[in-house]
């Protein structure tokens, strides 16, 4: 049986890799600095994970795959070079996850993790019994990763480290684009690149699907329209659309008792002019109105049933840190989300000001990376408007090395009228138990480690 290793298996990427081939008759094993739930699952279904890195932990590997954020002198990396046993990053290694399938990609700043999730819960709600690898864990199936029979490989198209240029799909969706991940892309022409780059991974016959709405995408929309591949434009109704000859636009759009929205689909992607069905999303957010509508638009572009894909969607549940209620206690709502850049959060909290509007907002904001923060520092400052109170962690460096610049510079220049720096999560957390109150709302926005305030903050309430 051929083994594979995972350098940081614990991360949302290489554990759902890892999932699926223990899922094909791999042996999987790995390996990562901490112990994370994306790890402890796989451990519950037996993998083999090692806490911390060592040269043994690759003995008896035939291949090696590692994290981007594993460095060339990482003891494993090494310990397998010397044994002369492959070392592939992610990129080398998705495409041939993906061969003799049907790929297809979600990329875009925002909205990826989603939107792959819809798409995978519908394809399996209308038994195409689909691959996938998510960036989180899909609440409806409780997992990221699937190995499918079917002929559908559904895979997040994560830019960083450019990644998605491996990757063999056959329909790409594009969200949306913005500057992201300076550390890799250092201005946003680099990334606008990086992404016409793998819209030319498109075969003759493939497709591009995009939002029209948003600038960078429908700049990618015109970019396959003239490399002649087909391509999907998706939109809110009077928002900004450019002519493509196939669209998906929602409609009557009106917030629902479900915490979402319920909308009208129409699309002249069926054979019968402009057809339309109707959505009842449970997510919250204009933005998955979008994701879902970016869904649809995958299933009519394989012919599939608009109308079964919307029953679905309607089923839907979201996925792990994307608007995840943890749970209340004491009248106190506790929800976390994976936003870290400053578009996200500010979707995230219209979300929550849309679903709860009569009720106290506190948003607790982790910074993740140094060079994040401090190419977006405006931005950031300017993106908390729908909260009322804002506490802001110390940076989460992630991969970085730490630096002499503080996320208490971001609150200083903040115009906000309640906005704290409270460092580390402890003291944010103690802070939060001693002002928070029933009636009140927190979010906690991390794409680090500050998840472990909201069940601290439960645990304390």
């Amino acid at each position: 049986m051929t083994r594979v290793h995972f350098i940081g298996i614990g991360g949302s990427g290489l554990s759902a890799i890892a999932r699926l081939l223990k899922e094909r008759g791999y042996q999987v094993t790995g390996s990562d600095r901490l112990p994370s739930q994306f790890a402890l699952d796989l451990q519950n279904d037996g993998v083999t994970v090692f806490i911390g890195h060592h040269p043994r932990n690759v003995t008896g590997a035939d291949w090696v795959v590692r994290s981007s954020a594993v460095t060339d002198d990482n003891p494993e990396v090494q310990a397998a070079q010397h044994a002369g046993i492959p070392v592939y990053k992610r990129s080398d290694f998705l495409g041939q996850l993906m061969a003799n399938k049907t790929g297809i990609a979600v990329a875009g700043t925002h909205g990826k993790t989603t939107t792959t999730a819809m798409i995978a819960w519908v394809l399996y709600m209308l038994g195409r019994d689909p691959s996938f690898i998510i960036g989180g864990t899909m609440k409806n199936l409780n997992t990221n990763a699937r190995s499918g029979n079917g002929e559908p490989f559904v895979i997040e198209a994560d830019e960083y480290d450019r990644m998605f240029l491996g990757l063999r799909p056959r329909i790409e969706v594009i969200t949306n684009l913005e500057h992201d991940h300076p550390d890799i892309y250092p201005t946003f022409e680099d990334m606008y690149t990086a992404f016409e780059n793998f819209v030319d991974l498109l075969p003759p016959d493939g497709t591009l699907i995009a939002s029209s709405e948003d600038e960078g995408a429908a700049t990618l929309i015109s970019y396959a329209r003239k490399k002649n591949r087909s391509v999907v434009s998706y939109s809110l109704q009077g928002e900004m659309t450019i002519n493509s000859p196939q669209w998906m636009q929602a409609r009557a759009v009106k917030p629902n008792a479900r915490g979402g929205f319920n909308f009208s689909a129409m699309t002249n992607m069926t054979e019968f002019s402009k057809a339309s069905v109707n959505v009842s999303l449970q997510v919250p957010g204009e933005h998955n109105i979008r994701n879902a509508l970016a869904t649809l638009s995958v299933i009519a572009t394989l012919g599939m049933s608009i109308q079964m894909a919307a029953e679905a969607l309607n089923q839907f549940t979201g996925t792990s840190r994307r608007f995840d209620v943890r749970g209340e206690k004491r009248g106190v709502i506790v929800v976390d989300d994976y936003a870290h850049h400053p578009t996200e959060i500010k979707a995230t909290l219209a979300a929550a000001r849309s679903r709860y509007p009569d009720r106290r907002l506190w948003a607790v904001w982790q910074p993740h990376t140094y060079s994040r923060t401090q190419t977006l520092f405006y931005e950031f400052s300017r993106a908390f408007t729908d909260a009322n109170h804002v506490l802001v962690t110390e940076i989460y460096a992630s991969r970085e090395k730490a630096q002499d610049f503080s996320s208490a510079e971001v609150v200083s220049a903040m115009p906000h009228p309640s906005a704290k720096f409270t460092g580390t999560l402890e003291n944010t957390t103690k802070y939060l138990l001693k002002h928070l109150r029933s009636g009140d709302v927190l979010l906690v926005l991390s794409a680090g480690d500050a998840d472990q305030i909201s069940a601290n903050v439960l645990k304390g309430l």
